[in-house]
């Protein structure tokens, strides 16, 4: 049985993970009878109301994060390549805010020191990488020197951002997925595509997740 490392950023699209693109991969990683654990960063962020678009207090990501995970979750200091097999990464705001800054600066974000050191270990570790919408972008800022092949769909300006690390971007439908073998990145679109339904979006992810555990 394969073990992934799971990192979630919260709960909910505008501030957190996006809680379809976190369920489909725990879904899919149990049907590929893989073995998961939650992680999440130890920090605050100002919450978004989901309903309304108003800000909230105050929210810490590890609590949030617990509301996905069913209460398992451990903070993403505690994590280290050699106890997996592969590396999975939801999308959601979450990623754009809190594992980095991309959300305001693009392809000039800085990057969470942990988010950093966990990707550049699993890379350097020979071990599979999985992103899904946004979180490709942060793919791209950390290993875009090793000219790594991400997606995020079709969306020109995003993709002329990452294409700003080094990173090669490729164009693909939200229920498929893009395959660097070299790098062994696995990314999938997901709800970059706005308007695409929940069941799309479920299928990227699900033929995604099982390219990670068979490259596992």
């Amino acid at each position: 049985m394969k073990k992934v490392a799971l990192v979630l950023t919260g709960s909910g699209f505008q501030d957190g993970s996006e809680i379809t693109e976190a369920v489909s991969s725990l879904i899919a990683l149990t049907e590929a009878q893989a073995e998961y654990t939650v992680f999440a960063p130890e920090l605050s962020f100002q919450a978004t109301d989901h309903l309304t678009g108003d800000s909230l207090e105050s929210r810490q990501a590890m609590a949030e994060a617990a509301r996905i995970s069913r209460g398992r979750v451990k903070n993403l200091s505690h994590l280290k390549a050699e106890d997996f097999d592969a590396l999975l990464m939801p999308g959601g705001f979450g990623v754009a805010l809190h594992l980095c800054s991309w959300a305001h600066d693009g392809a000039n974000c800085q990057v969470l020191s942990e988010a950093e050191r966990v990707l550049k270990d699993f890379h350097q570790q020979g071990k599979p990488i999985g992103a899904w919408c946004i979180a490709p972008a942060l793919v791209a800022k950390v290993l875009g020197s090793h000219r790594v092949n991400v997606t995020i769909g079709d969306q020109r300006e995003v993709a002329q951002e990452i294409e700003k690390t080094g990173a090669q971007h490729v164009n693909c439908p939200v229920d498929d997925f893009v395959t660097d073998r070299e790098n062994k990145v696995i990314t999938t679109p997901a709800y970059m595509y706005d308007g695409a339904s929940v069941f799309e979006v479920f299928t990227g992810i699900r033929k995604a997740t099982q390219e990670l555990v068979n490259m596992a």
